[in-house]
């Protein structure tokens, strides 16, 4: 089979690149310079004269205080992209996997959000993602979207690295300790998506899934054992409340998803927020000392 990554300079199209070696199937690794998905004859044509059998959509606009400031941007490339895909994808018999966010909540409950929890979109970054979500299931697409939280990874820009680097430089950082999720490592997402596609699980399980690793923290603490894997311990994590903050963004208090559909439809375990966490931290060590 044939698979299109779309956003593959990002975290997770750069993570299931790594996961993809040594597949029997081949993956195409696109971003804006290759194909712009916001250009919906560019995107026809290239799933025309390509043939593929699976799009992985990893592009999206992912800063939330931008996105304020920009929406028209973020809503360009959050829904009129992915509807762009969608359609197309429809019209070329192709299955897409869609990666979308816990933003679509608005993060006031107190309790794991499920797939049947209805969205209330929080700020600007989760309104755009919302509509990209609604505009793929119009299309009537196979569609397989996985809604994830906290992504961070060795790639790019992230929390986790920040939080490394800055506690190497720092006596002391302040971290809001308010807001409680569930961080993803982008890798084991990546691992689950490969695993999907080469095991043909996705045949049959369309839908809306929540993807992020076990385990609940806050910012607050994902930052102390960040350091603390880091080795960083002179540096002392301090909490605070977000209305600290001079924010023009909105962000989800309590955005925990429940990953029990995801783990019974797939078969697959995930993986505990501070194993992985261990994972990325000490990787990332191993690329500092090469």
């Amino acid at each position: 089979m044939r698979i299109l990554v779309t956003g593959s300079e990002g975290q997770l199209g750069r993570c299931i690149m790594d996961a993809a070696v040594g597949s029997s199937n081949e993956y195409i690794f696109t971003d804006v310079d290759d194909l712009d998905i916001t250009d919906a004859e560019a995107v026809d044509l290239s799933f025309k004269v390509n043939c593929f059998d699976i799009v992985v959509n990893c592009a999206a606009f992912t800063d939330v205080e931008r996105a304020e400031r920009h929406e028209d941007f973020a809503y360009e490339v959050n829904c009129t992209a992915a509807g762009n895909i969608a359609r197309a994808a429809r019209d070329n018999d192709m299955t897409l996997i869609h990666i979308s966010t816990d933003y679509v909540f608005d993060g006031k409950g107190n309790r794991p959000l499920t797939e049947a929890d209805i969205p209330s979109a929080c700020g600007a970054y989760g309104r755009t993602k919302l509509a990209g979500e609604e505009a793929i299931a119009r299309s009537g697409c196979r569609a397989v979207m996985l809604r994830t939280a906290w992504l961070y990874s060795e790639y790019g820009r992230n929390f986790v690295k920040t939080m490394r680097n800055l506690s190497g430089e720092r006596d002391s950082l302040s971290v809001v300790i308010d807001q409680t999720g569930s961080p993803t490592y982008a890798g084991d997402l990546a691992k689950a998506i490969v695993e999907i596609i080469d095991k043909g699980l996705y045949q049959g399980n369309e839908g809306v899934y929540h993807y992020s690793n076990l385990g609940v923290c806050s910012w607050y603490d994902l930052a102390q054992m960040t350091v603390e894997y880091s080795g960083h311990r002179s540096c002392a994590i301090k909490p605070c409340l977000s209305r600290e903050y001079n924010s023009s963004v909105e962000r989800p208090a309590y955005s925990v998803l429940d990953k029990t559909l995801f783990c019974k439809t797939f078969g697959m375990d995930i993986p505990y927020w501070l194993d992985s966490l261990k994972v990325c931290i000490n990787n990332l060590s191993m690329l500092q000392d090469e």
